[in-house]
């Protein structure tokens, strides 16, 4: 039975839809959060909060009209902390792939 086969009025005398959503569910097979992948993790974050997750997209839209408006204004500025970025993003990378190694 789907949760759309259940009665939504509180009248209902049907046992079957006393029943809880999850009762098919093992706990082994439900995944661990730590297992999740990082877009995954940003799904379920905003299914369980989605005003947070509009905040956090607006921010975002926010910060990318900022960057383009910086490229604009500053173009060199812009250019020399893109790049600056874009090695800091490079040595994170491979640090973490160095740890990763070493763990294993």
């Amino acid at each position: 039975m789907t949760d759309t086969d259940r009665s939504v009025d509180a009248e209902s005398t049907d046992p079957a839809d006393s029943d809880s959503l999850s009762d098919g569910v093992e706990p082994e097979n439900v995944p661990e959060f730590g297992d999740l992948s990082i877009p995954q993790r940003a799904f379920v974050a905003a299914a369980q909060n989605p005003s947070r997750g509009l905040l956090v997209v607006g921010l975002f839209a926010f910060a990318l009209a900022f960057y383009a408006a910086f490229w604009l204004s500053f173009p060199r500025a812009a250019g020399l902390l893109s790049a600056v970025a874009l090695i800091v993003v490079a040595v994170a990378a491979v640090v973490y792939w160095l740890l990763d190694r070493v763990s294993r």
